[in-house]
């Protein structure tokens, strides 16, 4: 009996010891700043140094940092007890100036299982050469960015802007428009423009010669004596809507008001190829006639019709939609818009979604 009760006792002695059995992992520091260095450095790096003080082996499980601009390395094989390792943090300044404060999780099987480590520092622009300015080339000209985005314009509207360009060629270069829509006046100033100098097309857009709502992308084509593409496509954009500015608390309660039954299509989950359709009621709750100016869907994959675009008062309509999923595969999402004459509502937006399953 005596002797049972000591082989007992051994047991659950060496159970409790084996219960106790844990890696427990600690870092000289959890914090590092860099304090203030050039952009032009590029890559800095910091090591982490850390050892596993408790009693069982030590596996660090993931190590993941908050953003693309960080990226850690770190010891992949398992640290014993009383051994040492190290998590190094690579911090890549190109394009981000300014102060900044990562950070870089640790997942491990330790008793402290997660550990977040900090890294900041506060980067110093560099000096932005003509090409940083101006990276967008056709030919020796050089824009600021590929698409001049005029934003919203009213329908009522002539809005003027600037353009900046700048002349990355040996010799002047002369400047001239061709075949310019109505709605758009185009000047260059100066017209010849010398090597090395920055220059500006100003632009007029006219919303009301334009007769439509939506965003657009116009193509203007400038002619020039470029030894490289002297006659040179520029894109411009502009969201055009209508003007309701004027219009008076008593029209605005006598006016249309668009109400769709859904706006949201979930088609929920289906396989590569298919064809889902769905129809949505439309109506008109004001008290004037609702005209549907225009509706269409971000992707060929949508096709969109309303059986009638202009409802009375209290009437219906049918909004027909047909989703195609050929070459489709994972989470999809798509937007169906639809721009009326509703003061409160111009643009409303029908979502369509799912899981397209592929082959």
């Amino acid at each position: 009996m005596k002797k049972s009760i000591i082989i007992i006792f051994f047991l659950l002695f060496s159970l409790s010891i084996f219960a106790q059995k844990k890696a427990t992992i600690q870092f000289d520091s959890t914090e590092f700043n860099f304090g203030k260095f050039k952009e032009e450095k590029g890559k800095v790096e910091h090591i982490f140094k850390f050892k596993n003080t408790g009693n069982d082996t030590l596996k660090l499980l993931d190590v993941k940092a908050s953003c693309g601009c960080t990226s850690p390395v770190w010891s992949k094989k398992a640290i014993l007890p009383g051994e040492s390792g190290i998590i190094k943090a690579v911090f890549d300044a190109k394009n981000r100036p300014g102060i900044f404060r990562k950070s870089i999780t640790v997942q491990t099987n330790a008793t402290n299982d997660q550990v977040v480590l900090i890294i900041a520092g506060d980067v110093i622009p560099r000096e932005k050469s003509i090409r940083d300015i101006y990276p967008t080339a056709i030919g020796n000209l050089r824009f600021k960015s590929s698409v001049f985005n005029l934003q919203k314009i009213l329908n009522t509207e002539i809005k003027t802007d600037t353009i900046t360009i700048y002349n990355d060629w040996e010799k002047p270069m002369k400047i001239k428009f061709k075949d310019l829509p109505e709605f758009i006046k185009l000047k260059a100033i100066p017209s010849k423009l010398d090597p090395g100098k920055v220059g500006k097309i100003i632009i007029k857009y006219d919303g009301s010669k334009k007769n439509d709502f939506g965003i657009f992308y116009d193509r203007i084509t400038l002619l020039t004596n470029d030894s490289t593409d002297s006659e040179k496509i520029y894109n411009i954009s502009a969201h055009i809507i209508e003007d309701f500015s004027k219009m008076t608390p008593s029209q605005v309660e006598n006016a249309p008001k668009i109400e769709l039954e859904s706006e949201v299509f979930d088609f929920g989950t289906i396989k590569q190829g298919a064809v889902i359709k769905k129809e949505i009621k439309i109506s008109n709750k004001g008290k004037s006639d609702l005209i549907i100016r225009k509706y269409f869907a971000s992707c060929g994959c949508t096709i969109v019709n309303i059986e009638k675009t202009t409802l009375k008062p209290n009437e219906s309509s049918i909004i027909k939609i047909e989703y195609n999923s050929v070459s489709k595969k994972g989470k999809e999402e798509k937007t169906i818009t639809i721009i009326s004459n509703d003061p409160r509502r111009m643009n409303l937006n029908i979502t369509v979604k799912g899981i397209v399953n592929g082959e």
